[in-house]
């Protein structure tokens, strides 16, 4: 080999190779130490970025929150109403009320007074809430309608009670969701409600269980039914069978999965709720029917690093046998919380299928979480009769402020302005969030 290389050059060019290559086998050799010492270098740096991230999130999610007893404590110089220490754990009840006047589409102008009541029974349990108002409007209703949601023995019982006296004249449209607003037939009647249902755990936030339910309406009055006679232009209400009362009475089969971290004000979490309800003669019915209702719901901080909070929800209530009384088919808003269809009228639509979806988007204004605000969107589309398909879908869209009542509870004061279709639209103004 070396007689080769010398021929073809020269001693020099040899010893300068042997040289290169030397520094090419240290430079191998000293290549994977190199490397790792870089993977230190990039490790240290990108633990550096997550731990400036967590504590910019730390920052975000540590300011102290404020409400509105805090701004009337700074406001007046003394103590208005303790809304205890800024700690969700909290296990005595935690009371809040708020006096108010409003307008929405469905009272006009009403006078409120609303409040709610949370506590544990011990640390790390769910929270029980009990939720009431009275309220008077110039549509001369009178309403009071009380809400419990209580959790029994470690969470092992779940007890849901609903009860409501309403004094209410109320207007309906016709049946199905290709009604137009125009076609309004003015109604009057006095309704009572009372649900209690008990439900047990079989595995965490998993339950079953049974109720009792009734609905009553009495002295109804149809005020279009009667202008409206002969038979050709007869209301749908006097369509649909008329009469001054009629009662729905039966059980129910329910099932219930809340895997949500916070029932008032959920920040991430699943929430699911059925209900078959069996109305029967033998128990007081007017008629027998029979009915489902699912109500699936979703909740997650979008971004994570915030208290931004995406909220989705379903809520679908079908009627599969008999025919309910017309004041007890799916309607707008006769949900429990009365909390569907925002941007129309309570009982706008009605038929025997109701399928709802909503989302809201609920973000910070404040980082004290005194203001926030909210925009929404959300579609229904009803049946007008058991066996017919699904009318069309009616859109609602909106935005809303959110005050902070009560930080430990987490309860809102919820100011939502609502658009729907056929120029409808309007003021909603609620205690806590709708969902």
């Amino acid at each position: 080999m070396l007689s080769i290389l010398t021929r073809s050059g020269d001693l020099s060019c040899i010893q300068s190779d042997l040289l290169l290559m030397k520094k090419v086998v240290w430079l191998l050799l000293l290549l994977p130490l190199i490397t790792r010492a870089q993977e230190r270098k990039q490790a240290v740096l990108a633990k550096d970025v997550r731990d400036s991230l967590q504590a910019a999130k730390a920052d975000s999610l540590s300011v102290p929150q404020v409400d509105l007893y805090d701004v009337a404590r700074r406001k007046f110089g003394k103590k208005i109403l303790a809304s205890g220490k800024n700690d969700t754990n909290f296990v005595h009840p935690v009371i809040s009320v708020i006096p108010a006047a409003g307008y929405t589409l469905t009272t006009r102008v009403a006078f409120t007074i609303s409040g709610n009541m949370a506590f544990r029974f011990a640390p790390g349990l769910k929270a029980s809430t009990i939720t009431a108002s009275a309220a008077y409007t110039q549509n001369k209703q009178f309403t009071v309608p009380i809400e419990s949601n209580l959790w029994l023995h470690h969470d092992l019982y779940n007890l849901v009670g609903d009860y409501r006296l309403y004094k209410y004249p109320q207007s309906t449209f016709g049946l199905g969701t290709d009604t137009w607003i125009g076609n309004e037939d003015p109604m009057d009647y006095q309704y009572y409600r009372f649900y209690e249902v008990l439900m047990r755990r079989i595995i965490p936030d998993l339950y079953f269980g049974a109720g009792y339910i009734i609905d009553l309406h009495e002295n109804i009055k149809d005020e279009e039914g009667i202008k409206n006679f002969p038979l050709d232009s007869l209301s749908s209400y006097l369509l649909y069978g008329g009469g001054k009362r009629s009662i729905s009475s039966g059980i129910t089969i329910n099932a219930l999965y809340d895997h949500r971290d916070y029932s008032i004000n959920p920040t991430r979490g699943w929430y699911f709720n059925f209900q078959y309800r069996s109305s029967i003669i033998a128990l007081g019915s007017t008629t027998n029917w029979h009915s489902v209702i699912v109500d699936l719901r979703k909740y997650f901080r979008f971004p994570e690093q915030s208290r931004n909070i995406l909220a989705l929800w379903s809520y679908n209530w079908l009627v599969v046998k008999g025919n309910p009384p017309y004041l007890d088919l799916p309607s707008t808003s006769w949900d429990p919380f009365s909390s569907t269809g925002r941007g129309y009228i309570q009982g706008r639509f009605r038929g025997a299928q109701m399928v709802y979806q909503e989302a809201e988007y609920r973000f910070a204004i404040t980082a004290n979480g005194l203001f926030g605000g909210v925009i929404f969107v959300n579609g229904q589309t009803f049946s007008a009769a058991q066996g017919t398909p699904l009318e069309k879908l009616q859109p609602g869209i909106g935005l809303g402020l959110r005050v902070k009542l009560n930080k430990v509870s987490g309860t809102n004061v919820c100011i939502d302005y609502g658009f729907g279709t056929q120029g409808s639209k309007g003021l909603f103004i609620n205690i806590g969030e709708l969902f």
